[in-house]
């Protein structure tokens, strides 16, 4: 017998976002589940919602295995579309605000978008983008009106509340999340029905998490994996999410937003908790709802996680660790192992399985560095349209995460270095060839390498070593900065530049970082 089999897809089967909240909608229709800027939603309001973008959606030819991409602020809006678009089976491409035009026309073009969904400070950025697009498709435009875009509220008017159920196959994509390229270009992690709802229960069975932890503060990116993945225990669970504006990050505007909603966990980046816990009168706020704090993305002090244990006794301070193809956390670290074990990122969640190996995937002796590898069914399914980089990334029948580790007598893993060089500022990930790309395409520029330099604020920001094309004719900080402004997101872009005669090779004419990182540490670089 030849040919494969179609198995048909099966109602009864259905545990996709959108079916979670059908659930929650018929069975707790008036219980809250949405609130940002002071109104909320409940589950039935917001489920009719859902079914109109979804019918609108559908009415404008979005179906099934579509792309739909998705560009905003943190708004309720956004987590609509994340809903709609997985209730007709489409898949939901997530995209940094912060992104410029031709960033934004790269995803539209890689993923093959069949619609857009955008608010309205974006619309612009969009509207060029969609200008490099040979079929960009419908697309409509909230929080405000934009020339060429249809209006969000007048087509969720014009759609039936009523949705027509569509069966999902929890095996088939959903999202996929464009991760920055280590090799100049973004690559699209394709992650599945069955890889969020997996991650969903892993997390919350690894952290314990049950009816009393029913308000989360949604305060990562939306766009961003801990965004997205972050609210999906508490969706399951029928809480209510509460949902922090994006822009400046206001620490007493956070402490009265979680004393006012009575927030039970949120997820916040060490820099952000070292400004919560230094808000005057902290220690004598009523924050006892709080019971479960986590934190990731970049480093954190000893005295920072003392402080918090101590600010906030009732609540257990986890440290996450992970990355998008992995849904993405795929190690813990919790309460007072955060101090006795300060700079490790803890022991696999469950349902991921660990290796640490060397480049011919032999396992390296306890206390050595090696990469960790992961199984999990957390993995994602793919990189989108990349054959070659996903056969790479499960060389060896395992998932290779690019971060080299090493594991103490206890079983617990440190982070001692990444394989591909990658820059961490503010929570966010700037890979490095991504940049120099963009910088050596610059008429003055002969050879550029990115390396990170220590930030206060920050944590890491990038340094940009030039050797000029003319020896004494090397551009100035002001020439790049005005370069990259429409090729780079502002994050992304150097905030110091060194000059020097020629970049360190070694033989094979690779460039030697680890000696600029040597030579910056020393004072010998010259930055400005």
């Amino acid at each position: 017998m030849s040919g494969a089999v179609e198995v048909p897809r099966l109602l009864g089967r259905g545990m996709t976002m959108g079916d979670q909240l059908a659930r929650h909608a018929r069975k707790q229709g008036d219980e809250p589940a949405y609130t940002f800027e002071g109104a909320t939603l409940t589950y039935r309001q917001f489920d009719t919602r859902v079914s109109r973008l979804a019918n609108a959606l559908r009415d404008r030819g979005v179906g099934y295995g579509d792309r739909v991409v998705v560009l905003g602020l943190n708004t309720l809006e956004v987590i609509e579309a994340y809903f709609a678009s997985t209730r007709l089976g489409a898949i939901c491409v997530p995209v940094n605000f912060r992104l410029v035009a031709d960033e934004i026309a790269y995803v539209l073009n890689d993923s093959g978008a069949r619609a857009s969904v955008v608010h309205a400070a974006l619309a612009p950025a969009l509207a060029k983008a969609r200008e490099q697009v040979e079929a960009p498709g419908p697309c409509l435009v909230f929080g405000g009106a934009f020339e060429g875009m249809e209006d969000y509220e007048d087509a969720l008017a014009g759609a039936s509340p009523e949705f027509d159920e569509i069966a999902v196959d929890e095996q088939d994509p959903a999202f996929i999340m464009y991760t920055s390229g280590t090799t100049g270009r973004p690559k699209g992690a394709v992650l599945t029905h069955h890889n969020l709802l997996m991650h969903a229960f892993s997390n919350m069975a690894s952290l314990e998490t049950g009816p009393g932890d029913k308000v989360w503060l949604a305060a990562a990116p939306l766009f961003h994996i801990a965004g997205l993945s972050g609210m999906l225990p508490n969706l399951l669970l029928g809480g209510r999410t509460v949902l922090l504006p994006s822009g400046q990050f206001d620490p007493v505007a956070v402490v009265d937003l979680m004393e006012r909603e009575r927030v039970s966990s949120v997820f916040l980046v060490p820099a952000q908790w070292q400004a919560i816990v230094n808000v005057p009168g902290i220690a004598e706020r009523d924050l006892s709802c709080l019971t479960k704090i986590s934190w990731g993305a970049a480093p954190a002090s000893t005295t920072l996680l003392r402080t918090l244990i101590d600010t906030f006794p009732q609540a257990e301070v986890t440290t996450a660790f992970g990355q998008t193809e992995c849904s993405p956390v795929t190690t813990l670290l919790r309460g007072e192992d955060s101090i006795r074990k300060i700079g490790s990122v803890g022991t696999p969640m469950l349902n991921v399985e660990v290796r640490v190996v060397d480049d011919d995937m032999n396992d390296v002796p306890q206390g050595e560095v090696g990469e960790i590898v992961y199984r999990s069914p957390m993995v994602m399914k793919e990189y989108w349209n990349k054959p070659a980089e996903t056969a790479e990334a499960f060389r060896g029948g395992w998932f290779h995460s690019g971060d080299l580790v090493r594991q103490d007598e206890d079983g617990y893993y440190f982070v001692v270095d990444r394989k591909k060089d990658m820059i961490i500022s503010g929570g966010e990930n700037i890979y490095c060839a991504e940049v120099e790309n963009v910088l050596a395409a610059h008429p003055k520029i002969g050879e550029v390498a990115l390396i990170g330099m220590p930030d206060e604020k920050w944590g890491e920001t990038p340094l940009a070593v030039i050797a000029p094309r003319t020896p004494g004719d090397a551009p100035t900080a002001a020439e790049l900065e005005e370069w990259c402004l429409d090729r780079l997101a502002r994050y992304k872009r150097p905030r110091k530049i060194a000059v020097v005669p020629a970049l360190p090779r070694n033989p094979s004419g690779k460039v030697l970082k680890t000696q600029l990182r040597a030579d910056r540490e020393a004072g010998k670089l010259p930055v400005e």
